[in-house]
This record gives structure tokens, sequence and C-alpha cells, in this order.
């Protein structure tokens, strides 16, 4: 696969809320299958696994298993990819003006 069809599922995955959700979940700890269908009460187990199956397909997510116990795992690493590609030239960009700010409003003696 394409490192373009690579940050295409990536994009697809984190264009849902609610996986974008789950996302936000497990950077906080890894979650089992079972957790995050309790925390997300109102989609069925079928819908919360489809979801988690999105992630998965997108390298977001990476599962173990232990017995029948399925951990789910956030993996950052195509975010910061998409973060390397597409935001951090921008953000370099803001933080410069921002400096430049500061030097002109500490220069005018404000």
């Amino acid at each position: 696969m394409s490192a373009e069809e690579q940050q295409d599922k990536v994009f697809k995955a984190l264009a849902d809320h609610r996986r974008r959700r789950m996302l936000d979940l497990l950077r906080d700890a890894p979650r089992t299958t079972g957790d995050l269908c309790e925390l997300f009460a109102g989609l069925d187990r079928c819908t919360v696994m489809q979801h988690l199956g999105v992630l998965e397909k997108a390298d977001l997510v990476i599962v173990k298993r232990e017995g029948r116990t399925r951990w789910n795992y956030l993996n950052p690493l195509p975010i910061r990819e998409i973060h390397d590609r597409w935001i951090s030239r921008y953000a370099t960009g803001a933080v410069d003006l921002l400096a430049r700010l500061k030097r002109d409003l500490e220069g005018s003696g404000g």
C-alpha cells in the first residue's frame, strides 16, 4: 500500500467524531473492546467493532489479544506522519510570526 493510500485511510478514520473520541480515550490508556462498548452506550457492540476496524485498518489502533479479551492501543505514528507533512511547516511560520510580533511590541516600548 502506498503512503498516499495509507494517509487516505487515516483521514477517513479521523473523519468520524466517534472514532476521534475513541482515539482520545485510547490516548489516555489502552482499553478493552468491552470497555469501549460501555463508554459508547448509544452504539451497539457491532457498531463499536466496525469503528475499531476502520481505526485498525488505518493503523491508528493496535490490537493485542489476551485470551478472549481484546486490548486496543493507540498508535500515534500515523497522526505524527500527517502532522509532519501537513501541519509542521505551517506551525513553524506561525511561531516565527508570533516571535516577530513579540519583538515589535517589545521594541515599541509598549
